[in-house]
């Protein structure tokens, strides 16, 4: 049986994800093609090389007009106006990209839980939901390259390890939150995780 297995002891960052499952694709250069082909505005993937305590790996550097997005500094406003799409939003979107319907049908799949977290954890309806991090354009390239990846390895079975989620707190488009944020632990109802010495997620 063709097994996927997922370690997530540094927890499951969409670009490191990505990064993971581009390494096992037999054709590297036609994955980076499409997803630079896609339609989506300013967004580009390269692939680096990078080392992480003496250990090579590839980073996917994903950028949006040259820029790489990060999390918002403290008390910095960042106010970009693809950081508050609706899930109807990012729904068409994803529906206008070059991609197999089956890719399209999970990546909506995905927002969709995100966009029902949302609004469990803020106590609104689903169509009231606003997304901030999640709404950026370079998560809809993590997104949907994460669901293209899968989709061209074809595995029979994925195995993930329980998650470790970090500590303490981090900071957010709604302000100082703790770790895991509300609509990330209604996500993770159900799924084994764990915590540590690790500030932040």
């Amino acid at each position: 049986m063709r097994t996927l297995y997922i370690e997530c002891k540094m927890g499951a960052a969409g670009d490191m994800l990505m990064a993971s499952l581009y390494e096992l694709l037999e054709d590297k250069q036609g994955f980076l093609d499409t997803m630079n082909g896609l339609g989506l505005s300013g967004v580009r993937l390269e692939v680096q090389k990078s080392s992480s305590c003496g250990i090579a790996g590839t980073h996917m550097k994903v950028t949006v007009h040259g820029e790489e997005e990060h999390e918002p500094a403290e008390g910095h406003d960042h106010d970009h106006e693809h950081h508050h799409a609706t899930p109807r939003h990012i729904a068409d979107l994803i529906n206008g990209l070059k991609l197999p319907e089956k890719v399209k049908g999970q990546a909506r799949a995905v927002y969709r839980a995100i966009a029902e977290a949302e609004a469990r954890a803020h106590g609104c309806p689903v169509g009231d939901v606003h997304f901030h991090e999640v709404g950026a354009l370079d998560a809809v390239a993590d997104v949907t390259g994460v669901c293209y990846a899968l989709y061209l390895l074809q595995p029979e079975r994925i195995v993930v390890s329980p998650i470790h989620v970090g500590s303490g707190t981090v900071r957010c488009a709604h302000g100082v939150m703790p770790v895991p944020a509300p609509a990330t632990a209604v996500l993770l109802t159900g799924v084994p995780i764990y915590g540590g010495a690790i500030q932040g997620e």
